[in-house]
């Protein structure tokens, strides 16, 4: 029998230790706020979720980074534990499957899901999607490098990357293709030619396709057949229009091409290798502190990718809040779940006071009356420090147990008061 990260936690009697009492609404709940935080299992939520007519069938995405199967506990930077990842094998995959079984009912038929693993259990998690989703519900398999090469002892290539598998709950799921911007030497490689007319920098492409063609773009145009085996690409009557209209470059031979400017390209669209979105704490930027943290482009990328603005966005692995707080600055509704105390507080400190500086900074005595947040900074009325481009969001609800009520009240008073 499968035994829940929520159960483990229970028997350590520790600061992740959560309740198998009702969830109710603990706060903000008047506010009418299509946003909303749990603590609690996900398990237990998801299935309160699955009653509800406005969420059930509606969820335009969810992306989830689960537990791994690594065997390994992690820790705060203030070396506090922020979860177990102690489910392995059968358990791990018994686990999932009850959670992705939910996750299906909750999707909007146009809805996409995206999960974040790494090799242990990518594959086996895979199968197990295949035959939830069904195969051709696989929309692809995100190879992303998550860290800078290592110098690695083991006899083995270096393991620098993880995967997240994309599935969509039907054939038509929202796309909105992303593009990544041109650089200036990409330009002059792909585009290398300037249209002496206008300036204009273009590449040429040949007017024929493969296949023969019975119709008119089998025939001759000006006297000239396509290759073997090919057809024009457009009929005569549009080629002639084209070439009116400076489309196309004829070569010294003779030869057309079509011209592609490039004024009419949006940018380089994306493919499923992403080099550049290292986690937080392999470059220079800023971050909660939490351990497993993902880099918040990730999940601006898969966020504008995959919804429209006022679009249903789910978490209910929450962690440190990344996909939440992306998702409210893009203007997506949210609802995010997390069993570790660790792992609200985390969040709620970020909606507070948004990200930190990343660093290795030295420990110092603080005042007695000096309240230190999650990063080891305070200012002098003991609140987290504020950095500049940080927003404060306190639209959602906070739902929890009763007996959990107290365990967040500094946090929650904060946001009251800045809100």
């Amino acid at each position: 029998m499968a035994v829940s990260i929520s159960q483990s936690r229970l028997q350590k009697k520790n600061l992740t230790q959560v309740s198998s009492d009702p969830i109710v609404p603990l706060w903000n709940q008047d506010k009418g706020s299509n946003n909303r935080l749990y603590f609690g299992d996900n398990l237990n939520i998801l299935q309160l979720l699955s009653q509800e007519p406005n969420v059930h069938n509606s969820v335009q995405l969810i992306y989830i980074d689960p537990p791994y199967a690594t065997g390994g506990v992690f820790q705060t930077r203030s070396m506090e534990e922020a979860y177990s990842d102690t489910l392995q094998g059968d358990d791990y995959l018994d686990f999932m499957r009850k959670r992705l079984e939910l996750l299906y009912g909750l999707l909007a038929d146009n809805g996409s899901i995206f999960l974040h693993l790494d090799s242990i259990m990518v594959f086996h998690v895979k199968v197990m999607m295949d035959e939830i989703f069904g195969n051709g519900k696989f929309r692809g398999m995100i190879t992303r490098q998550k860290c800078k090469p290592k110098n690695y002892t083991r006899k083995t290539f270096g393991n620098i990357s993880d995967y997240i598998l994309y599935y969509s709950k039907t054939d038509s799921p929202v796309w909105n293709r992303p593009y990544e911007d041109w650089t200036e030497d990409k330009i002059k490689k792909e585009y290398p030619y300037i249209d002496e007319a206008n300036g204009v920098r273009h590449k040429r492409v040949p007017l024929h396709a493969p296949g023969i063609r019975n119709g008119a773009t089998g025939q001759a145009w000006r006297n000239m057949l396509p290759p073997p085996g090919k057809h024009w690409q457009y009929t005569p009557d549009k080629l002639d229009a084209m070439d009116a209209n400076n489309e196309i470059y004829w070569s010294s031979n003779g030869n057309p091409r079509r011209k592609v400017l490039f004024d009419e390209n949006k940018g380089v669209p994306v493919q499923d290798i992403w080099l550049d979105y290292l986690d937080v704490n392999n470059q220079n930027t800023k971050t909660t502190g939490y351990p497993t943290e993902k880099n918040p482009m990730i999940l601006q990328r898969i966020i504008e990718a995959a919804t429209n603005k006022g679009d249903l966005v789910l978490d209910c692995f929450a962690g440190s809040g990344t996909t939440l707080a992306v998702a409210s600055t893009l203007n997506r509704r949210w609802i995010g779940i997390d069993s570790s105390q660790i792992a609200i507080r985390t969040i709620l400190n970020r909606f507070y006071s948004g990200l930190q500086p990343l660093g290795d900074f030295v420990g110092r005595e603080q005042p007695s009356q000096s309240q230190t947040s999650l990063f080891g900074e305070a200012n002098d009325n003991g609140a987290a420090a504020q950095h500049p481009g940080d927003s404060i969001i306190s639209d959602f609800a906070f739902y929890g147990t009763l007996e959990s009520r107290d365990l967040f009240n500094t946090e929650l008073t904060r946001l009251t008061v800045a809100g």
